[in-house]
């Protein structure tokens, strides 16, 4: 049932709804935080660690979303075996080890090395976050508390880029990896103080093959679960196509120097105002009527502004009013393809949410990463793939409303 709640917790909640909103905001935001402040440091870094072609500065973005990609398929295992907090403690670890590497990085492939660990280590905290948030709720429930740690979440890619610039204006680059490391250490201070563990222990699934084959057979054999998988991954390679490309586009396509980071933080908010709308609207109406309805406005506007480009030469504004209108409609989709995806999981939520992230994420390295490579001074690679992934993830969803049955586990 949509509104069903999981009174699983074998201890007394610690935290209300509304500290735990936060507490899952910021163990996602590790994410976003260690994309958006380097952000502004882009070229900057390229010139310093050497690199032969414009667009390689791009794979330090990527090969985070690597790391993440295979960390999830160890920790999200992990995690149903051994409890969500010791992954966290472990995952965390790692993700300062990434950034020391970094911070000494000499070259260009030290940096993508570095990048990979940090990104092994930030799959524990964004694994663990669905399945802390499937633990304690389930249906629409889950979409609500989803959608509102996506409205805070989202503020860090509101301001994490001018913090990284802020620190560019008194020194180098490397100290936003000194700023990662701090950011860790506080995740840590937290979650060992706030943080209840969620999985208690009758619920824990051991770690071995025929788990990890009976859950990956539970995964892939729930047709709604697959398309919605599917349909994150498309959705994550438009974003990170555009997440690639945005500090090209910003800087050297229309000039706009240190308002980067103003333009890119007010795109950003668009997302949390429909993510917060999103929280609200979602028990009334439903995830799947809210999600196609935002995904088909994507797509009428990705059509007419690749139209406009073949009659006029695009101005700022103009790709602003866009990309406003493209990040509104998908605070309206990411929170809900999540849960979508996880609802019929039940107690193997840890597999569940590793192998459901792994896939997302390997399918958005590689549409994403084409994407961004493709960028040659002009919008038509960033907007095509806004058009081509949400069309694909419409016809997804079209596929997957055919058949809405929970599996049992």
């Amino acid at each position: 049932m949509d509104n069903q709640v999981s009174n699983i917790n074998t201890t007394k909640t610690q935290v209300g709804e509304k500290e735990f909103v936060a507490l899952m905001a910021v163990l996602m935001s590790v994410v976003a935080i260690s994309i958006d402040a380097m952000l502004p440091a882009l070229g900057i870094m390229g010139v310093d660690l050497n690199v032969e072609h414009v667009n390689q500065p791009q794979y330090i973005i990527s090969m985070l979303f690597v790391g993440m990609a295979f960390g999830q398929l160890v920790s999200g295992p992990l995690s149903d075996a051994i409890g969500r907090k010791k992954i966290l403690f472990i995952c965390m670890g790692f993700y300062l080890v990434g950034s020391v590497i970094c911070y000494f990085s000499k070259s260009i492939e030290i940096m993508l090395i570095g990048r990979f660990v940090q990104g092994l280590g930030a799959s524990g905290p964004y694994v663990c976050t669905m399945s802390i948030v499937r633990d304690k709720y389930s249906g629409a429930g889950m979409a609500r508390i989803m959608s509102l740690v996506m409205m805070i979440f989202i503020m860090v890619p509101a301001i994490a880029p001018s913090i990284g610039q802020t620190i560019l204006f008194f020194a180098s680059w490397r100290y936003i990896f000194i700023l990662y490391m701090f950011y860790a250490i506080s995740v840590l201070a937290w979650i060992t103080i706030r943080l209840e563990e969620t999985l208690p222990l009758d619920k824990r699934v051991p770690y071995q093959l025929a788990n990890l084959y009976h859950g990956a057979k539970t995964v892939l054999t729930t047709k709604t679960t697959v398309c919605y998988t599917f349909a994150m991954g498309l959705m994550f390679s438009c974003m990170m196509g555009y997440l690639n490309s945005s500090q090209q586009i910003f800087y050297q396509m229309f000039n706009t120097g240190e308002m980067f980071v103003v333009y890119f933080g007010c795109l950003a908010l668009t997302f949390g105002v429909s993510s917060m709308l999103n929280s609200r609207f979602v028990m009334k109406y439903g995830m799947r009527y809210i999600s196609q309805r935002a995904i088909l406005a994507i797509i009428v506007a990705s059509a007419l502004f690749s139209m406009v480009h073949l009659f006029v030469s695009i101005e700022l504004w103009m790709f602003l009013t866009f990309a406003a209108f493209v990040f509104f409609s998908f605070g309206f989709v990411f929170g809900n393809l999540n849960a979508m995806a996880m609802e019929p999981m039940g107690d193997i939520a840890g597999i569940a949410s590793a192998i459901i992230g792994s896939t997302s994420f390997l399918i958005s390295i590689v549409g994403g990463t084409i994407i961004g490579q493709l960028y040659n001074g002009n919008l038509i690679p960033v907007v095509l793939g806004f058009l081509i992934c949400c069309s694909l993830t419409f016809l997804l969803f079209i596929t997957a409303s055919k058949e809405r049955k929970p599996v049992a586990v």
